[in-house]
């Protein structure tokens, strides 16, 4: 097993974006707000401001604190604007070229663009503009919005951001900054999150509220589905350019993406994962001694587990925090070890114990036959798994790195079978109306879904142009191998 195998194993959510307005310092703010949001993109951060006079731009692989902690760094990036972006590469070669945000002079002026979500219809938004003459620099869906504006035949920014996002499919959190204004924009079925704070009487965009709580800023409240949020010298205008539509926000931020200390659509995560753990005891409890959290993401959902079964809840595996994505393994030997490098069986806890071990997740099941193999060995009597969200069937097409749908577990064998190949006596997984309720919801409405359950249910809320179907689908991106063959 390659130590790819082993962190593809989770879903990854593929970017976080944050803006500010009119602080004098709004880089380091930006870079601050970045860092309480890289759990959202690890391999690349980026941040642009602007002065009065020039936009400035500093693009970096790796992790924000260890390129914007510097002052060097900040330095560059004077002004009382800035947006910044962290991202995760969806398939291909992570190049500096891909790193957001990107920026272009335009007829009307300079504009940087940093967007999170995936554009479903962007290689075919791409092809046309590049029959019609425009020259792409990157293999991100992102720069296909840029093009979109530039092209444009309006006059003011705001009308060519609302032409270029009236012709794209999928899910998006845009940011744009211009010489004005900072312009935020959720889509129209307000699939990805974005949240409106406030510091020192500026305003400022992210992802999530944990991104101001580092700062101390104040978080007034979410930008809406389909919401435009201009903001400028004489304040915030929120405008609503989209025809309104059900909101189908992702539900696996609940379950995994967001940081548990966010409020997400008016929800505290925590309250949500703990609330998903009590339904799965409910759905299928189990005959053990004592419930085991798979760190870090499965945590909530073992105590809310733990609190409805009346299991005591005890930290059997415990989680190296100093293991990097990209840690080489250089012999087979060390390869094998590959999962204890990030977490060890607490053999106190385990030893002669009947455990339910709760996970967030599985995707391919490679990390969890090695992390149940591992409690065996730290002489657990019995093993019995528990999901916290329902089987994962299918790939995410809304910003989300996902394996091909062959890969996943779930879309190959039936939850038995799944079970006699992790190695566990059992295997139970909260089902989708289980999810709903969990989250506030009566439960899986099949006419009216309101969520994005597309990986749950393989039913998606938009179209999805760009792909071609079958057991081959896999998640959308530019970075594939017809673009990826010139680099």
């Amino acid at each position: 097993m390659s130590d790819a195998d082993l962190t593809a194993d989770k879903f990854r959510e593929e970017c976080g974006v944050f803006g500010v307005f009119g602080h004098p310092d709004a880089a380091k703010l930006t870079a601050l707000g970045l860092h309480a949001l890289q759990h959202r993109g690890q391999e690349a951060a980026g941040i642009l401001s602007y002065d009065g006079e020039h936009f400035h731009a500093e693009r970096r692989m790796g992790l924000v604190g260890d390129h914007f902690s510097r002052e060097s760094v900040i330095n560059r990036l004077p002004g009382k604007m800035a947006i910044g972006h962290n991202r995760y590469s969806t398939s291909g070669e992570t190049a500096l070229r891909n790193v957001q945000p990107f920026f272009a002079d335009l007829s009307i002026g300079g504009i940087a663009v940093a967007h999170n979500g995936n554009l479903t219809n962007a290689t075919s938004l791409r092809d046309r503009l590049v029959d019609k003459g425009s020259i792409f620099h990157s293999t991100s869906d992102t720069e296909t919005i840029v093009h979109l504006v530039a092209t444009s035949g309006f006059t003011s920014v705001n009308d060519r951001i609302i032409e270029a996002l009236h012709q794209v499919e999928g899910a998006y959190s845009l940011l744009a900054l211009t010489k004005k204004k900072l312009v935020g924009v959720r889509d129209p079925l307000g699939v990805r999150p974005l949240v409106l704070g406030i510091y020192d009487g500026c305003y400022m965009l992210a992802s999530e509220t944990c991104a101001f709580d580092i700062i101390g800023a104040q978080f007034v409240r979410d930008v809406e589905p389909g919401e435009m949020v201009v903001i400028n010298e004489d304040g915030i205008t929120s405008l609503h350019p989209f025809p309104k539509q059900r909101s189908r926000f992702c539900v696996f931020e609940y379950v995994y993406f967001a940081r548990p200390d966010s409020m997400v659509e008016g929800f505290s995560v925590t309250d949500a994962r703990e609330a998903i753990g009590r339904e799965l005891a409910r759905e299928v409890p189990a005959d053990a001694d004592v419930v085991v959290p798979v760190p870090d993401s499965g945590v909530p959902a073992a105590l809310g587990f733990a609190q409805e079964s009346g299991l005591p809840f005890k930290f059997g595996i415990i989680r190296s925090h100093y293991v990097g994505r990209t840690f080489i393994q250089p012999t087979d030997h060390t390869r094998q070890a590959g999962v204890r490098m990030k977490h060890n069986a607490n053999r106190a806890v385990l030893d002669g114990k009947r455990i339910v071990l709760v996970d967030d997740s599985i995707v391919r099941g490679t990390t969890s036959m090695k992390i149940v193999q591992m409690v065996r060995d730290a002489g657990a009597k019995e093993v019995h798994m528990r999901i916290a969200s329902p089987p994962t069937k299918d790939c995410c097409y809304y910003g989300v790195n996902t394996p091909e749908r062959k890969k996943l577990l779930a879309a190959r064998h039936s939850v038995d079978e799944m079970a006699k190949i992790i190695g566990v006596d059992s295997l139970g997984y909260v089902s989708l109306d289980g999810l709903y309720r969990a989250v506030g919801k009566d439960g899986r409405n099949n006419a009216q879904p309101q969520f994005c359950d597309g990986c749950f249910s393989g039913e998606y809320p938009t179209s999805l142009t760009d792909i071609s179907g079958g057991d081959d689908r896999r998640q959308l991106s530019l970075l594939s191998e017809q673009y990826n063959a010139a680099e």
